[in-house]
């Protein structure tokens, strides 16, 4: 058999049009999203690297340092633990790290390498073992610079604000002392006081009657007790909340029944699945009317199955790379959850990220359900999330809530990420959105208005985000 070789000429790899297929794309791109400024509204970088505008000494430091997107690679690549999180020195880390890139191929982790060499490096060339030594030294000469502290890639990134994520317990004690044009605020997680199954339940709920100065017995004491800690992240700028729950919670309740069981588990007792969900489904509803009745808004991040490796979640702890895609049921009782709030016209300013594709049409379509007409896109599908945060996913998420919801009231992407190297990922979902809009505009299925679909860009990767939190 003959074959012939094509004789258009392959585009660059990652040039100023990387993943942009046709002008149209380019233009909304290059013109309306590029130079926006970002709102990561939820991530997990840490407000005291922030506070003491850390500098990073090497380029593992600040590349490989809590990255288990980086981390899991790395295992399936064979590499040894000692070269991951272990003994290993940083060059050493680096060079595995580089081994791994190459068979990264058409994983989201190959283009946000390349991203992040280009953006804040200024390195154009392939990451591979053979220019690993030179990129090692290149890259640890630019972070000698002011621009590459925390601080200075904030500013270098254009981050208009960043919301932090802070257990209930946390003292906040960074965020005072962080003087930036950058907004820098926390965000509330108070799973652990939801969690009353979970191996340290009671150790946490002694940290809670410490730093709230309540004695909790009863669900009116946690009520109280996290309220104060909600008027105390209210008082340093917090806006969110954040739940990182296998699903919600929606079981009937009654407050003695309550009681009873939170009793029972500060007592030293087992509660059972079933007691597990009453509490839970009380304390979340609780919570819920203290986020609608301050003008906050709620996220849940729905469906991981976490630290499924019981022997290095032992050695390394959780937030190491051993977590995966659940399959938990969700529509059900997210329904039921979400109208009880809405019974009563306390459902606050909502988004619901799912980590299952097969959920996408629930969830896309829940929020509908919801969207009463008080505020534009007041229940909110979010952003492709962890495991679906790459192009494919990405361009489920914004097709799916095309046909199901209205992708012009959508805000747009976050990190949801440690590093501080991450804020590229918006510039990848910006690329991918407008492609997505320029490829309907070369097939005649959306009309070639650049102030029509401009104005759509620029509302999705930055104007609803400012409008809708209200910073």
């Amino acid at each position: 058999m003959e074959y012939r070789s094509s004789t258009a000429k392959p585009k660059p790899f990652m040039d100023d049009d990387f993943l942009l297929e046709n002008a149209v794309a380019a233009a909304l791109y290059h013109d309306h999203a590029a130079q926006l400024p970002i709102i990561d509204y939820h991530c997990h970088l840490s407000p005291d690297d922030i506070a003491a505008d850390r500098r990073f000494r090497n380029m593992t430091e600040i590349w490989l340092e809590g990255d288990h997107y980086k981390w899991r690679a790395m295992r399936s690549n064979g590499v040894s633990e000692r070269y991951i999180t272990g003994d290993a020195s940083d060059e050493e880390k680096f060079g595995k790290w580089a081994e791994t890139v190459p068979a990264t191929l058409r994983n989201p982790l190959y283009h946000w390498t390349h991203l992040e060499l280009q953006r804040y490096f200024g390195i154009r060339e392939v990451l591979n073992p053979s220019s690993a030594a030179d990129i090692y030294r290149r890259g640890n000469e630019v972070l000698q610079q002011p621009e590459l502290s925390c601080q200075g890639i904030l500013k270098k990134m254009r981050v208009e604000v960043v919301c932090t994520t802070d257990d209930p317990v946390d003292t906040l004690a960074a965020h005072p002392q962080i003087h930036l044009d950058t907004k820098v605020v926390p965000a509330f997680r108070p799973d652990k006081a939801i969690l009353i199954e979970r191996e340290g339940f009671v150790d946490y709920i002694g940290k809670l009657e410490e730093v709230s100065q309540v004695s909790i017995r009863s669900l009116a004491d946690l009520t109280d007790a996290l309220s104060r800690r909600m008027d105390f992240f209210a008082s340093l700028g917090c806006r969110l909340s954040d739940h990182g729950l296998e699903r919600v919670y929606a079981s009937d309740f009654t407050e003695a029944e309550v009681d009873r069981i939170l009793c029972k588990r500060l007592g030293g007792s087992p509660v059972s699945p079933e007691e597990a969900e009453v509490y839970q489904s009380a304390v979340l509803y609780v919570l819920c009317l203290e986020y609608a009745r301050r003008g906050w808004t709620q996220q849940f991040h729905l469906g991981a199955l976490r630290n499924n490796n019981r022997r290095l979640l032992q050695q390394l702890g959780p937030d190491t790379g051993f977590d995966s895609i659940g399959d938990f049921p969700q529509a059900l009782a997210l329904s039921r959850f979400l109208d009880r709030l809405d019974a009563s016209d306390q459902l606050a300013r909502t988004i619901l990220y799912n980590l299952n594709p097969a959920d996408n049409e629930v969830f896309a379509s829940m929020i509908g359900n919801f969207n009463d007409g008080s505020v534009a896109g007041k229940i909110q599908w979010g952003s492709a999330w962890w495991f679906l945060d790459q192009k494919d996913g990405m361009e489920k998420q914004i097709n799916t809530l095309s046909n199901l919801g209205l992708l012009s009231r959508f805000v747009g992407m976050l990190t949801d990420s440690r590093s501080f190297l991450s804020f590229p990922r918006h510039e990848y979902f910006r690329r991918i959105l407008c492609n997505l809009i320029g490829r309907d505009v070369q097939n005649g299925e959306l009309p070639h208005d650049m102030e029509l679909l401009g104005g759509l860009v620029r509302d999705v990767c930055y104007h609803n985000a400012k409008n809708f939190f209200q910073f």
